[in-house]
């Protein structure tokens, strides 16, 4: 049986595993998380309810020549500003972001294949310059790189959530045909319409009402610092009431209780989360590419 060992960067409440997991059960390939990395306290504790993996802790502090080998990197990464002062737009010019981490340590381990999720918004940051910095900067560090745009709603979760999922393979081995990706759209949530039904009208998060029927909107933080006030709400008959922890858990593609804490802690956690069912998918391709 192949084994995939991978390191996890920037690993919130453990998405990246769980998808990772559940694509190697389908495609039967052994996985190992050699490490992972992460600074968030409720973010660790829930992490550490699933699995027991070593913390490296600050991504920017980590030595990436101590690091064990591994054969794949994945992370959701924070997307900061670039201030592209230099004319090359590659890995010199990601200095100073928490992009620059991961780079540098591709560049250290030089991991076969690499999958990366940030925000749409990532591409058409400051008029398509900071995109076009991270991929030349990958492409500087030897890797082909394919990216797309996914929603979470087409994966088997009632939530429009667009991010951006980049995949790359060192050069000189073979190109994982991973995008476009198919949809696997299901039935088994329980909706049944494949778009958002908003019912007042409201220009702000805090004053919408959703049909429990439609699709939720993009979940966020849950307005930590302002008492939940960007939790979607719901009319359910006479009663309104904002979507749970739990539901946020379901919208996000991990089972009930995977998070611990305050109800504001989880609603952080599943708001920064990745889509659990969107890893799997991705990573499904790319260990069936593997093992093939």
């Amino acid at each position: 049986m192949t084994t995939i060992r991978y390191f996890s960067t920037f690993s919130g409440i453990g998405g990246f595993e769980l998808g990772i997991e559940r694509a190697a059960e389908a495609t039967g390939i052994d996985v190992e998380c050699v490490g992972y990395s992460e600074i968030d306290k409720p973010a660790i504790r829930t992490y550490r309810e699933h699995y027991d993996h070593d913390n490296y802790g600050d991504a920017t502090g980590i030595d990436a020549d101590s690091l064990p080998g591994f054969d794949l990197l994945v992370g959701g990464f924070p997307c900061q500003a670039f201030s592209i002062a230099g004319k090359r737009h590659g890995f010199e010019d990601t200095r100073g972001t928490l992009f620059f981490d991961i780079a540098r340590i591709l560049k250290a381990r030089a991991p076969q294949f690499f999958i990366l999720e940030n925000v749409r918004g990532l591409i058409s940051h400051d008029q398509g310059r900071t995109f076009r910095t991270i991929i030349t900067a990958l492409d500087e560090l030897g890797y082909d790189v394919q990216w797309q745009v996914l929603n979470s709603k087409d994966y088997g979760v009632p939530q429009s959530r667009e991010r951006v999922y980049l995949v790359g393979n060192l050069g000189g081995t073979p190109r994982p045909q991973i995008f476009p990706a198919p949809r696997s759209h299901r039935e088994d949530p329980g909706y049944r319409v494949s778009s958002i039904r908003e019912l007042t009208g409201a220009s702000s998060q805090g004053h919408r009402l959703y049909d429990p029927e439609g699709i939720s909107p993009t979940i966020s933080t849950g307005g930590a610092s302002t008492g939940g006030a960007e939790v979607p709400r719901i009319k359910l008959g006479d009663t309104i009431r904002r979507l749970t922890p739990t539901e946020f858990e379901r919208l996000q593609g991990f089972p009930d209780g995977w998070t611990v804490g305050s109800d504001t802690q989880r609603y952080k956690q599943l708001g920064n989360a990745v889509t659990v069912n969107v890893v799997q998918a991705v990573a499904t391709r790319l260990f069936g590419a593997i093992a093939a």
